[in-house]
């Protein structure tokens, strides 16, 4: 099992290495203290994990998931860090981290997490396990029929960030027309304004 490190903390950094070096299947081949760094070296490595900080400078490890998935869609990546909000974690999964596991694992945990990881599965801390399965059950199933299909297309211009007159121009309708949707789409959703209808929108799998 080959790992790559990527970790700012110098003493953290080395005591990794230290630990997984120690191991008889692992091999650590390389280690880096940014983002930015660890992509030049992971260019010509044969690493075949990354163990990696999502709190770098620079550059985060989310966009360093990120960009290292789209350059080498074969790495198995995993988050090691001490972020557990929702955010982060759903930031991380989504740029292509594999699994997700906190710094206050033991030793033997996090290697017991990398060997599982190496072995096709999809490790997390507990904690972090049961966030994403909170956050999936908490999801209202979809339900496609409580917008109207133009009230769907009106709110997807709006989520991305289009006027009501950009909106009208692009549907062929009046400004006023797309106002009225609006009001209706907020009605039906119960939203109190823009941010919170998209949210409320996302969540029940409308857009």
């Amino acid at each position: 099992m080959k790992i790559f490190i990527v970790e700012d903390d110098d003493l953290i950094r080395r005591n990794l290495e230290l630990l997984l070096g120690g191991e008889r299947d692992v091999e650590v081949v390389g280690s880096a203290a940014t983002a930015q760094a660890a992509l030049i070296a992971l260019s010509d490595s044969t690493a075949e994990i990354v163990l990696s900080d999502i709190g770098l400078p620079a550059q985060s490890g989310v966009d360093l998931i990120a960009a290292l998935k789209q350059r080498r869609p074969d790495l198995e990546v995993m988050a090691y860090t001490v972020f557990e909000d929702r955010e982060t974690v759903f930031a991380a999964l989504k740029a292509g981290a594999t699994s997700y596991v906190l710094k206050g694992a033991t030793p033997r945990e996090l290697i017991e997490a990398l060997h599982s990881l190496n072995a096709g599965g999809a490790p997390m801390s507990p904690k972090i396990a049961r966030a994403v399965i909170q956050e999936f059950q908490s999801r209202p199933t979809a339900n496609h029929d409580l917008l109207s299909r133009r009230e769907t297309e009106v709110l997807s211009f709006v989520e991305q960030g289009l006027s009501y007159k950009e909106i009208a121009a692009n549907l062929h309708l009046s400004p006023h027309t797309v106002h009225s949707h609006i009001k209706k789409i907020y009605e039906k959703l119960q939203a109190s304004g823009k941010h919170d209808a998209l949210e409320k929108a996302r969540r029940k799998g409308l857009i």
